[in-house]
């Protein structure tokens, strides 16, 4: 016990007072985010709308997720990712109110569509910033704490958002989630301090940086792609299982809300230390190759289950195992990769492998539901994360010294 003690107050010294603030933030926005979890369900159980139908303006998010990334890695290089992310987060804030107000399925479409674009121009920018405020050394427990602060409020969020769905009515959750944003907005507003320059010095960059791009990056894209199957199948948790839980085992929106959250709360209490014992391993593409096997044996929970509620609770535990052993490493290569005044393109191109998953997962996951069944998706899911664990293992087998 005294070792684990040790370990956790390890993992949380050393830390820039600024990775401390953006946590913070990053815990209240995400306190109220609960759009992605259960967008779906209001526009099939609130609007009637058929599950394909949801699916395809699911999509929408993942289109604006992608451009949103694109457009915020292109800003950060040529400005402050500070003001980037306090715009961000308040436009999104205030363009989730619209929800509120219309039916439409395409007008849906573009509202949701607008809020994924302005909501992830923030991925690149926090990812600058986080690769700005840590230190080589301690910047996958930089990444960590973010990421501790996304999966603690997501361990508040969906687990008040399902009752407040049940009982209050869904709109509330666009109030709160806007409402969360804008207050995140103001907390890095009046305790981040600004830098006085941007992360670089202009003057310093070499004239032909051509080579030095992410897009000409070879081994990049092709871990780029990898990110883009492995967010595929960790995405289905968000929009194709809620929908299994709720139709076929007939869970309401509390308990699939409880069950989400629990997902945030293992991570609260696995991540941070794990990586702490982790951080210095140099061989980082094993661990992306674990958590892509735990895709499979978290999806063949579900396929033995049958609706018990003790293997959903087993799914929950694998595909969170999953998420803790690749997320942190994959951003962490993402920040390690790039020279300073090319962060924000990969950041970019890390924040649009998400996006496009986004874009692929509903549909994909939703149709195939719909005309196979949950069983048939959850083994096409598997076999998908299986070819991922096999294109990080040869990631790893290329590059075996370092990340």
């Amino acid at each position: 016990m005294a070792n684990i003690f040790s370990l956790y107050k390890y993992a949380f010294t050393g830390l820039q007072p600024s990775v401390w603030i953006l946590s913070c933030a990053t815990f209240i926005n995400r306190s109220g985010s609960m759009v992605l979890l259960f967008a779906a369900l209001y526009f099939t159980n609130v609007l009637d709308f058929s599950i394909s139908t949801a699916g395809f303006i699911m999509s929408f998010y993942g289109i604006g997720s992608v451009l949103g990334s694109y457009f915020g890695g292109w800003i950060t290089d040529k400005k402050s990712f500070y003001d980037i992310m306090i715009i961000s987060l308040s436009s999104s804030g205030i363009i989730l109110l619209l929800l509120l107000l219309v039916t439409s399925p395409y007008l849906l479409a573009l509202v949701i569509f607008s809020y994924a674009f302005a909501s992830d121009m923030f991925r690149p920018a926090n990812a600058a910033a986080i690769a700005a405020y840590s230190s080589v050394e301690n910047r996958t427990r930089s990444v960590s704490m973010v990421r501790l602060a996304i999966n603690m409020g997501f361990s508040i969020g969906p687990a008040i958002g399902g009752f407040i769905a049940l009982y209050a009515g869904y709109h509330w959750l666009f109030v709160i989630d806007s409402l969360t944003s804008i207050s995140a907005a103001i907390l890095l507003y009046h305790y981040l301090p600004r830098p006085n320059k941007n992360i670089f010095d202009r003057k310093e960059l070499p004239v032909n940086t051509k080579s030095l791009s992410a897009y000409h990056d070879r081994r990049y894209l092709f871990f780029i792609l990898m990110v883009v199957f492995y967010g595929i199948c960790f995405f289905q948790m968000f929009v194709s299982i809620p929908q299994y839980f709720n139709k076929v085992c007939n869970y309401t929106e509390g308990t699939i809300g409880l069950l989400m959250g629990l997902n945030g709360l293992l991570v609260v209490i696995i991540e941070m230390p794990l990586m702490a014992a982790l951080e210095k391993q140099s061989k980082i593409f094993r661990y992306m190759v674990l958590g892509a096997l735990l895709i499979p044996i978290s999806f063949s929970a579900l396929i033995f289950g049958k609706g018990i509620l003790l293997w959903a609770i087993v799914y929950i535990f694998f595909i969170t195992l999953s998420e803790i052993f690749a997320m942190p490493f994959m951003m962490n290569y993402s920040l390690s990769r790039p020279q300073k005044h090319r962060q924000g393109q990969y950041s970019a191109l890390y924040s649009i492998a998400y996006g496009l998953a986004l874009i692929i997962a509903p549909v994909v996951g939703l149709g195939i539901a719909e005309l196979y069944g949950f069983d048939f998706m959850f083994i096409f899911f598997s076999l998908l994360g299986v070819i991922t664990a096999v294109g990080f293992m040869i990631l790893n087998h290329y590059q075996p010294t370092k990340a």
